[in-house]
This record gives structure tokens, sequence and C-alpha cells, in this order.
């Protein structure tokens, strides 16, 4: 049975022109994300070549990934930099298929005439107003004299359009929403940590294969509808609970 060096000596290596044409991106876009950080520099071989290999490739496209989930160049730095320095490129792809699994629907760019055709109305000024604030959907800086549009989130859209028929003042759903997001964010960091520590650590215990990974995406496949209707259910019993001893005291 080979180690581990001499598994990763027989890995396959790319010259900068290799790993651009299998990454399907430019050679000028893999030395700018080398100037950023955003990749470990390669191994300078003879004749001062360097040599890349399938951990470059996998970070490539977990980069891929974060950008088509909106991320800026700045925030997935801070997310490669949170990441363990040696990981493998099996690690990697594990990173790219969760981020892929959980990562909400992309947001789409869209006319005021497709946005209204989707609220099922008519929105006016005041409403489009109300739905940027709840980051429903952001207004698009246009050149030209084109026609006004929108990047809405479709999965806030039908809630937001509710919204804004609810006879409650504005500022308290912001506020509301504030206190939603601030204790989700919570849940999710300490249902990360649990993640994190009972099953990606198990997981990199072991020897790194494609079957791994294709179990590592089914499991999360499998746990987010889990986790999202637990939550769901968790909130509703407990809001249960603490409207009724708020009006029982009353």
């Amino acid at each position: 049975m080979a180690t581990e060096t001499e598994a990763e000596a027989q890995q396959p290596t790319f010259t900068v022109d290799e790993l651009a044409a299998r990454a399907g991106v430019t050679v000028r876009t893999i030395r700018f994300y080398g100037t950023r950080g955003l990749l470990p520099p390669p191994e300078i071989g003879p004749r001062r070549v360097g040599h890349y290999g399938p951990a470059h490739l996998s970070r490539l496209a977990l980069i891929e990934e974060l950008q088509h989930q909106g991320m800026t160049l700045a925030a997935i730095e801070r997310y490669l930099e949170q990441l363990p320095p040696d990981l493998s490129a099996q690690d990697l792809a594990v990173h790219r298929a969760l981020v892929a699994t959980w990562a909400p629907d992309s947001p789409e760019d869209m006319p005021r005439t497709e946005l209204e055709r989707r609220a099922g109305r008519t929105l006016t000024d005041e409403d489009l107003d109300r739905l940027a604030a709840m980051d429903v959907l952001a207004r698009n800086d246009g050149e030209g004299h084109g026609a006004e549009t929108f990047r809405v989130d479709p999965g806030l859209l039908r809630l937001g359009v509710q919204l804004l028929d609810v006879p409650i003042p504005h500022e308290t759903i912001l506020a509301s929403r504030t206190v939603l997001v601030e204790h989700t964010r919570s849940a999710a960091q300490e249902l990360t940590r649990l993640f994190r520590d009972e099953v990606w650590g198990p997981y990199r215990e072991r020897e790194a294969d494609p079957e791994h990974v294709a179990a590592m995406k089914s499991l999360s496949a499998h746990m987010q509808p889990l986790v999202v209707q637990a939550l769901v259910t968790a909130f509703q019993r407990s809001l249960k609970e603490e409207l009724r001893a708020a009006f029982r005291a009353d």
C-alpha cells in the first residue's frame, strides 16, 4: 500500500496553461488569484516551470462556486483563509459540494415587468423601496436609457410581497427581521460547529476518495431539509409558548 508521500508524488501535475484549460479560466485569472492569495503558489520544477496539482484545480472549482453564490473576491478571501492550510483536493471537493447543496437560490436580474409578473401585482415605488429594505431586491445601476432592472432574491419575493399588505408598521417588520437574522446566525454557527466536530473531523481522519466525497454530498443534501424543518418546528413551538405566556401575564 502506497504511503501518503508516495500517493502525493503520484498525483498528476499541470502547467499553468493545462490548469487553465481544465478549470475553464484564463491564465491571467490564475495568476491574479495567486497574487490575491486565493491560490497557493505552484511547485517550481526544472527550467523554472511551475507545476500545479489537483488541489489547485479543486480550489478553482470552489472559488467558481462561491462566485456563483454571489460572493465578492474579498469575501472569498476571508472564506478561504478560514480553511485549514493542508486541505487535499478531495477535502476541497467536499467544501464545494456543501456550498452548492446548502446555498439559497441565486439572485436573478429582471425588468420591472417580469418582477411584477412574479409578484402577481403592480408594485408602486413605495413597494419597491420596502422590498429593497427587506433585502428582497436591489435596483441595478443601469447604463444608458434601458428599462429599469432589479436583482431579485426569488426565495424571498413571495414572502416580501405578502408582507406589503400586513397591517404592521414597516419599521416593526424590519426590526423583526433583524432579530431573526441574528438568532438564526447563532443557530447556524452552532450547527456548523457540530457538523465540523462530529462529521467533518471523522471524515478527514479517513482516506479521502471519490466515494467519500459522494457520501458527504448525499449526507448534506439529506440534512438540509431535516435541519430546516427542525428549525421551523422548534421556532413555531417556542413562539406559541412565548405568546401564550405573554398574553396570560397581561
